[in-house]
């Protein structure tokens, strides 16, 4: 087995003998662009590790592992033209940098190259990793959609969103490491658990990104603090203090939300001092720590050595340590 850190290093590595920029260049030139800014290459690692856990060498999975990477980057690019987002990990965004009409495109060919990617694989094997991947891609598009019709609701409940996170974060990490243990050959049980296990620490991680998104730590998080706020995003936080907190609360952050002061630093403290007086953030923790620990339960009952169970559990405690 490797070390996380080795297992992107030799996913990077790989990714970059792979995207060339080839006429026509303005069709590549954005793909190689938005794979070249980095990121923690989360779920790659997790496909290569998968397969290695399950007793097979993890390059057999790196074509796997880069049709994951390239379409979660292919999500981003058209979710930063849906958001009208200007700045992606410090970087203008594709259709920034270029123009709307570039991403879409761009963002297509990406799609179909995640596919092709598959081919490599002998029949039997490429039609589970396909049906597998469509089936997860047309869960993120889903969950994107959710996402989008919650801005213009007042009546989101907390199950709707709770499907919205697993749709658009979750499912992605699950069938990251689901195809390390198809390439590896591991049971079906072994497969749909391992899937389980990522499934809900996706769930997790999303719920402590909800968190640390308004009390993080500017220094550590990477991103602005208070932006879901700003931005009146209908959160687990923001979910379960209207559930939660008094009448007179719940009306002033209804009042909050319906607003976007040029000046949005008062704005974020009032929501936040609600969210914490309505015990919203109470909940909200209690629930980030039962998603990760079913997920340590589930992971107890993949037919695997105690120390490749560890090592599972050591890097999903490693994904949930993050500095607030």
């Amino acid at each position: 087995m490797h070390s996380v850190a080795a297992y992107r290093d030799h996913f990077t590595a790989y990714l970059e003998s792979k995207t060339r920029i080839k006429d026509p260049q303005n069709l590549y030139a954005p793909i190689h662009y938005i794979l070249s800014l980095g990121g923690k290459r989360l779920r790659p690692v997790l496909t290569l590790m998968a397969t290695e856990l399950f007793g097979a060498d993890y390059r057999k999975a790196l074509d796997a592992a880069l049709a994951v990477e390239i379409f979660h980057n292919f999500s981003l690019v058209h979710d930063d033209i849906m958001d009208a987002a200007p700045m992606r990990r410090g970087q203008p965004t594709v259709h920034e940098k270029w123009d709307i009409n570039t991403g879409i495109l761009s963002g297509d060919a990406m799609l179909i190259n995640a596919y092709q990617l598959f081919e490599n694989y002998d029949p039997k094997m490429f039609r589970s990793l396909a049906q597998l991947f469509s089936k997860t891609a047309l869960e993120v598009c889903e969950g994107q959609q959710y996402d989008v019709d919650f801005e213009s609701r007042d009546d989101v409940s907390i199950q709707e969103y709770l499907k919205m996170i697993e749709f658009k974060t979750a499912v992605l990490v699950g069938a990251a490491l689901k195809m390390g243990s198809i390439i590896a050959g591991a049971s079906q049980k072994d497969q749909n658990n391992i899937y389980e296990f990522g499934r809900n620490l996706g769930i997790a991680f999303q719920l402590q990104d909800d968190y640390l998104d308004a009390f993080g730590n500017p220094e550590t998080f990477g991103k602005q603090i208070g932006g879901d706020i700003i931005e009146n995003k209908k959160t687990y936080l923001y979910l379960k203090a209207m559930e939660k907190g008094t009448e007179s609360q719940v009306l002033e952050l209804a009042h909050l939300y319906s607003i976007k002061p040029k000046e949005p630093l008062g704005k974020i403290n009032t929501v936040k001092e609600i969210l914490l007086d309505s015990g919203a953030v109470e909940v909200t923790k209690t629930a980030i720590k039962h998603y990760t620990h079913t997920a340590f339960e589930i992971l107890e009952k993949l037919q695997l050595p105690l120390e490749k169970k560890g090592m599972l559990q050591d890097f999903g405690k490693n994904l949930m340590r993050r500095e607030v």
